[in-house]
């Protein structure tokens, strides 16, 4: 099972404050567990939202919003793609991330067979075509 794993901003995050040196290595220290017990597949740290923007569509037609966003809390900050066994298991590495205030959230991600019927052999084959041309890009 994999999961999105996504830490939340805050105001600090949103201001766009750099971690010091020593928080670095913490995250860094984590990081080398998750890879080093074959769990960790990507993770990344986001941008403010102050770099970013929004595209809403309504009828048909996007609309573009400028950042920064309101209710920081709400946004993303960084996240992590995991695959582990269960939604326990996320929830125990999750527990042992060096983060000291915020909250972080797990989601887990849809499989081809979540999808059902609707999701024909047609349709998983031009996915795999898919995921072979992103392996390559890489």
């Amino acid at each position: 099972m994999r999961f999105m794993v996504m830490i939340k901003s805050d105001e600090t995050t949103e201001a766009g404050t750099m971690p010091t040196e020593a928080e670095l290595a913490e995250m860094g220290a984590y990081n080398e567990e998750l890879v080093k017990a074959g769990v960790m597949l990507a993770g990344e740290g986001l941008h403010p939202s102050s770099k970013g923007a929004k595209v809403k569509f309504s009828g048909g037609k996007p609309s573009v919003l400028d950042g920064p966003f309101t209710e920081a809390k709400e946004l993303v900050a960084g996240f992590w793609l995991i695959q582990v066994s269960s939604h326990e298991e996320a929830i125990e590495w999750v527990k042992r991330c060096p983060v000291r205030e915020g909250e972080i959230e797990i989601r887990r991600v849809f499989e081809e067979d979540d999808f059902g019927a609707e999701f024909t052999p047609e349709l998983r084959a031009k996915e795999a075509e898919l995921r072979e041309e992103i392996g390559k890009q890489q």
